[in-house]
């Protein structure tokens, strides 16, 4: 079909592929949570463009580059990790800042919705999911290893048939982030009612960027 090779098992690898958590289903969850639905389908949308990007970059060969290039993939890798680190920061000093007004109360609902979420109006829910998605050398890594194992080498059209898989995990991909907003607004309630739990979610995602950053600085080619 297309150049595709054994697609039934490529799509019971894709479902156990976008299941597995990482910092971009994390983010989205955090923005639906707290800014609504939106702006979780904001961020999902810097995390689809970001994943065709990284998509067309394999394709390309790029991967293969950075895989044979030490300093290059160390480069991508530890800008990656960087910034990972950098919107953890971010997350812990909001989630601070959630715990020392844990006691205030405000009678206007959206200043309250406001104080909760110290660092809203700045945030480009976008921007950062795509970039959250380019700066990170092992998912190029990861889909061209996994991709090429079902495109068919006789077939005259690769490219087709990199875009026929690639177009399968960017629907399983909207699927599963869909589910991940809707549930992140059911918490948003919550979270505006009780500083507290606020604080503490905000402190365990801020926690998990600093974890994959470490991993991602650990990681090699």
């Amino acid at each position: 079909m297309l150049g595709v090779t054994d697609l039934p098992t490529y799509l019971a690898g894709l479902v156990l592929i976008v299941l597995l958590p990482g910092p971009n289903s994390l983010y989205v969850l955090s923005v639906a949570a707290r800014r609504g639905v939106r702006s979780g389908y904001t961020a999902a949308a810097g995390v689809w463009c970001g994943d065709t990007v990284l998509m067309v970059l394999s394709a390309a060969g790029v991967a293969s580059l950075l895989q044979a290039n030490d300093l290059l993939f160390g480069i991508v890798k530890f800008v990656g990790a960087g910034y990972l680190t950098w919107l953890a920061i971010g997350m812990l000093r909001a989630a601070w800042s959630m715990w020392r007004a844990r006691h205030e109360r405000s009678a206007d609902g959206p200043d309250d919705a406001s104080a909760a979420d110290p660092a809203r109006g700045g945030e480009r829910p976008f921007r950062r999911a795509f970039v959250i998605s380019l700066l990170n050398p092992k998912a190029i890594l990861f889909m061209i290893a996994f991709f090429v194992q079902f495109v068919d080498p006789a077939y005259a059209y690769p490219a087709l048939s990199f875009a026929v898989l690639g177009g399968c995990l960017q629907v399983a991909s909207m699927l599963y982030l869909s589910v991940l907003i809707f549930t992140g607004t059911h918490l948003a309630a919550a979270f505006r009612r009780r500083k507290r739990l606020s604080a503490g979610a905000t402190s365990a995602a801020g926690a998990l960027f600093l974890g994959f950053a470490v991993k991602l600085s650990l990681s090699s080619a």
